[in-house]
């Protein structure tokens, strides 16, 4: 009888409490768009300012929506967009930086 009271939570993609979490789930596509550019991009030594760049915004974005998620598929989400985001801008940074090697 137990089964009986258990929530359904095969439901919504992103949200498994059954409510609508339209920040969480606007950070979560903007750190997987970020993550993905900045790992695709790090590939290329001539877009280093991208890749670096993109990953730092993507790391500061999905960290805050890491600290406001409210479920753990959210926190799936962003947990692959941030590491992919940590690659991309870890390259970058060694392949020139955020500001090209000006400095």
């Amino acid at each position: 009888m137990a089964q009986a009271l258990r929530p359904n939570t095969v439901g919504g993609l992103f949200a498994t409490d059954g409510k609508p979490h339209p920040l969480q789930d606007t950070l979560l596509v903007v750190t997987l768009v970020l993550g993905i550019t900045a790992f695709v991009t790090a590939m290329f030594h001539n877009l280093h300012l991208l890749s670096s760049w993109t990953g730092l915004v993507g790391i500061l974005t999905g960290a805050y929506g890491q600290w406001i998620s409210e479920t753990t598929r959210e926190r799936f989400g962003l947990i692959i967009g941030l590491g992919a985001s940590a690659v991309g801008f870890f390259l970058g940074m060694a392949h020139g930086g955020l500001f090209g090697g000006v400095f």
